[in-house]
């Protein structure tokens, strides 16, 4: 590695280095256990919490939203301050953020744990990556780690709602954060003594005004979505929020194009492929992590599942993903990765389809082959999506390619729920039909949310309650299979686009 690019440091030991991948990669897969590890709790903590559906939607994706708008962001400040000192930080912000999480009391505090997360994970995230070039000098060991690394995060994101399933069935919701502690401990005293401290001595500029444009710009347009779906229309205040947003959105990359030191260098976008495989990861990735949080709500609320037997459900889904992500690089070698990201764009979107047409929770098997479709086709599209990213940017810029790949990831994830979730919402509250016994009142409380109908049911005289928790669970159902119909939607648009705009640049 140039010396112009790092401090000097000294070669690190064979042992120590695969034990500074075991953090590295220990700590990200935490982060990607924690972008889904709530999904299965969401019924628990929902009756417990009272949160409003957007406060709910707040909940679940303040965590990736948070992570998305910070990474290019601690990732510039690390090579300022050190990478080692930055995910150190990280991980203490982590444990201290699962712990709040973990004994909150009200949708504000655990909104704000869930923010302090997303902080955490993206000082964690933004400097590993870094540490592992400085660690691992030989360009095949670097490669491998560099796998290892990637697909913890993604292994994590899948066995999320798993693990939430586990802990919230013995201990109650607030254990799927405060199982992170020890765990985080023991991460951060291993951290302490094997990773060694780097740091670029010529960074970029922390541009403060860059940051502060691009975190109000997409707070401002996801609010305005979350309460677009929360009231299933529009105010003069919900339009002037996002439009502001989209504003402060605008000036933030127009303040890119012009700045010497960018936060964000869009100048990559002008490469077509790049720009189509981020679209594409951004698509695949937020409908995969959608898919993850309202299946799980789905088999619970309209299929009476348990947090556990719900998480169990998934495994076929989480299994399958991984033979995807494991099975990529064959697929790419046979079809070429144009076409091995079209056909698995398309098998995800039929596998999506198709589970809106069989929109039956009483029949397990019936949903088997199009969960089993749907992980195979998004874990072949994550991975070929990342390599193409990183490929078709030029070597000298991978490191700005590399940051941009990991935000197209999480900002996928926290838009598809928000997005998706807004629609569901807006969805369940017009269909929720008319419930003989229920008074207009009563109407509305149960026009809320799931969790108040039946909160609603248990005050109610039998008949009514029953025929109002069968109207809830045919309102959800047609959210759910609407936002499944939406989702294959953009999948195939991004298949289409795949198919057109990566084909190879021309040889002159």
């Amino acid at each position: 590695m140039p010396a112009s690019e790092e401090t000097e440091h000294t070669a690190t030991p064979p042992r120590q280095r695969w034990l500074v991948l075991a953090v590295v990669s220990g700590s990200l897969l935490l982060c990607g256990i924690d972008l889904t590890v709530l999904h299965v709790a969401v019924p628990s903590l929902s009756r417990e919490l009272k949160p409003s559906p957007a406060g709910l939607l707040w909940i679940v994706d303040v965590y990736s939203l948070t992570l998305a708008a910070l990474l290019v962001t601690c990732g510039t400040l690390g090579d300022r301050i050190g990478r080692r000192r930055m995910v150190l930080s990280g991980f203490v912000t982590f444990g201290l953020a699962s712990a709040a999480a973990a004994f909150s009391t009200s949708t504000a505090q655990l909104v704000a744990a869930r923010a302090a997360l997303g902080v955490g994970a993206a000082m964690i995230m933004a400097s590993t990556v870094a540490i592992i070039r400085v660690v691992f000098p030989d360009d095949r060991e670097r490669a491998i780690a560099i796998g290892i690394w990637t697909s913890a995060h993604s292994v994590g994101a899948t066995i999320g709602p798993l693990v939430g399933g586990l802990v919230t069935a013995t201990w109650g919701w607030g254990a799927v954060f405060l199982i992170n502690v020890p765990v985080i401990v023991v991460i951060l005293a291993v951290g302490a003594r094997v990773v060694p401290e780097s740091q670029n001595p010529d960074p970029r500029r922390w541009d403060l005004a860059s940051v502060a444009l691009s975190v109000t710009g997409l707070a401002g347009v996801v609010y305005a979505l979350k309460q677009a779906g929360e009231r299933a229309g529009l105010n003069g205040v919900i339009v002037t929020t996002a439009v502001a947003g989209s504003v402060l959105l605008h000036v933030f990359v127009r303040r890119q194009r012009r700045i010497a030191e960018p936060l964000l260098d869009f100048s990559l976008f002008r490469e077509r492929r790049f720009t189509t495989a981020t679209l594409c990861v951004i698509g695949c990735f937020g409908s995969y992590v959608a898919l993850l949080f309202f299946l799980t709500q789905w088999l619970q609320q309209v299929g009476e599942y348990s947090p556990l037997r719900a998480g169990l459900a998934l495994l076929p889904l989480a299994g399958a993903n991984a033979v995807g992500a494991v099975t990529a690089p064959w697929t790419a070698n046979r079809w070429g990765n144009r076409w091995a990201l079209t056909g698995a764009l398309t098998l995800f979107a039929t596998a999506l389809a198709a589970l809106a047409v069989v929109s039956d929770t009483t029949h397990h098997g019936a949903l088997l082959v199009p969960l089993l479709g749907a992980g195979y086709g998004a874990g072949i599209v994550m991975t070929l999506g990342a390599d193409t990213i990183m490929s078709a940017a030029q070597p000298e810029r991978s490191g700005e390619a590399a940051a941009l790949q990991e935000t197209s990831f999480e900002l996928g994830a926290g838009l598809g729920v928000a997005v998706l979730g807004s629609v569901l919402t807006a969805v369940y509250r017009t269909g929720l039909p008319q419930v003989p016994g229920l008074g207009p009142d009563q109407r509305a409380s149960a026009q809320e949310s799931f969790a108040d109908a039946e909160d609603l049911a248990a005050d109610l005289p039998s008949r009514t309650a029953q025929a109002l928790l069968r109207a809830a669970q045919q309102a959800y159902n047609h959210g759910f299979t609407t936002v499944l119909t939406l989702a294959a939607i953009v999948l195939v648009i991004t298949a289409a686009m795949a198919a057109v705009l990566l084909r190879p640049p021309k040889r002159r």
